[in-house]
């Protein structure tokens, strides 16, 4: 199974190894499956590698509770577009929710 969005009330990435890449790479996998930050690296360098070969990103920007933690593990990503953590790091998606409100552009719908 390659890499696809699979259809449902959400849209989902799909791995080639045929799991869910967020649940697959999610911090909270990490923590659930008692993985060392090098095995995690390894599972969030599948995710992001497949999601720079569906978008072509020049820049990936992580945020969340597991930013404060990128020394760990952002060194052992080995994907060719740059990675980097959110300069709010957890708070990251927090302030960019804030910055939305008010704004005169809408936000995208999303479809399900």
């Amino acid at each position: 199974m390659g890499a696809a969005t699979h259809s449902h009330t959400h849209r989902h990435i799909w791995l080639e190894n045929g799991k869910e890449g967020e649940a697959f790479a999610a911090d909270s996998a990490r923590t659930r499956d008692e993985l060392s930050f090098k095995k995690w690296a390894g599972r969030v360098d599948k995710y992001l590698s497949t999601m720079a070969a569906l978008f072509w990103p020049t820049l990936i920007i992580v945020g969340g509770g597991v930013s404060k933690k990128s020394d760990k593990w952002l060194p052992l990503l080995t994907l060719t577009t740059p990675v980097v953590p959110a300069a709010g790091r957890n708070e990251a998606g927090i302030v960019g929710a804030a910055a939305c409100v008010g704004s005169e552009r809408p936000m995208a719908a999303t479809t399900a």
